[in-house]
């Protein structure tokens, strides 16, 4: 150290500095002032991109929220329809049931009239035929007892003496 103070030179000093200042200058002007634009060029390139990245993060925020609420609206008209077509259905079905049984009840109506027509009509024919029988009984009867005249006889008798107590 002791041999740098003593060889000092003060004009070498001059130079050096003078040569300093100008590499400082030349450096500031062509070097440091590119080097500064381009860092802060790439500082505002990545506040850039932050920011983008978090507005996207912001809309897929907002997108996800749209589609949970599209989700659940979807979703709830979905109930709606379903409940609204199971209600449909039973009603239907509750028409078809009660239309089968006013059918039903038609057809036993129907079937009830046709079985009363068709009993008044076997009525009707076993009393005709019941009458036919029977007058061909009596006819039968009368003939074999008013074959023999005795038989005659005491059967005009007797319906005389019913006649008369009357």
């Amino acid at each position: 150290m002791e041999k740098l103070i003593s060889d000092f030179s003060f004009g070498l000093f001059v130079w050096q500095s003078i040569i300093f200042i100008g590499l400082i200058l030349l450096l500031k002007k062509f070097a440091w002032k590119p080097i500064l634009d381009a860092v802060n060029e790439r500082e505002e390139g990545i506040k850039n991109a932050l920011l983008s990245a978090e507005n996207a993060r912001k809309e897929m925020q907002n997108l996800q929220s749209d589609n949970q609420r599209i989700l659940q609206e979807a979703r709830l008209e979905r109930d709606a329809m379903l409940k609204e077509a199971r209600e449909m259905r039973e009603k239907m079905v509750a028409d078809a049931k009660n239309e089968a049984q006013a059918q039903g009840l038609k057809m036993i109506e129907q079937a009830k009239a046709a079985i009363e027509g068709e009993k008044n009509a076997a009525l009707a024919e076993l009393k005709s035929h019941v009458a036919t029988l029977s007058l061909e009984i009596a006819e039968k009867l009368l003939k074999e007892e008013l074959s023999n005249k005795e038989s005659q006889v005491k059967l005009v008798e007797k319906m005389l003496d019913d006649a008369k107590l009357n």
